[in-house]
């Protein structure tokens, strides 16, 4: 049945600022566009950007939504220096050396939340068994 994700898909209000912010910060590679789509390889997944201007826009911070991009310790440092270098600020979330992996937290130019984060289920599960472990 399901096989993985096929594309991620985003509405955007501005696509010429949208596709500068993802091939900054990401390093995504611009396959495709046109004046209302943009395509994107980001490492192997394809992030497709659409022009909508009838959607109300603004970083949702008490949400946990978000799509979070995997990397390593090395990826976490490098991203939070593009980030800063790039003027892109970051959103509270879980504090690093939670356990379970480093994380950042920030959001795109229309407000999606975005994480990059170097831990896995794996290690999510065994932080969560451990302080379950030492409440009792």
């Amino acid at each position: 049945m399901i096989k993985g994700i096929s594309h991620l898909t985003f509405s955007v209000s501005d696509l010429a600022a949208s596709i500068k912010f993802y091939r900054q910060v990401f390093e995504a590679e611009l396959v495709y566009h046109d004046v209302r789509t943009a395509y994107f390889d980001l490492a192997g997944l394809w992030l497709a950007l659409n022009v909508q201007t009838d959607v109300a826009r603004q970083v949702i911070r008490q949400s946990s939504t978000h799509i979070a991009f995997a990397v390593d310790e090395a990826g976490i440092a490098a991203m939070e220096q593009r980030l800063q270098r790039l003027g892109v600020p970051l959103l509270p979330g879980r504090p690093r050396g939670a356990g379970e992996g480093a994380s950042l937290y920030f959001a795109d130019p229309d407000g999606h939340g975005l994480e990059v984060h170097c831990g896995s289920l794996e290690t999510r599960l065994k932080a969560y068994e451990k302080a379950a472990s030492n409440k009792h």
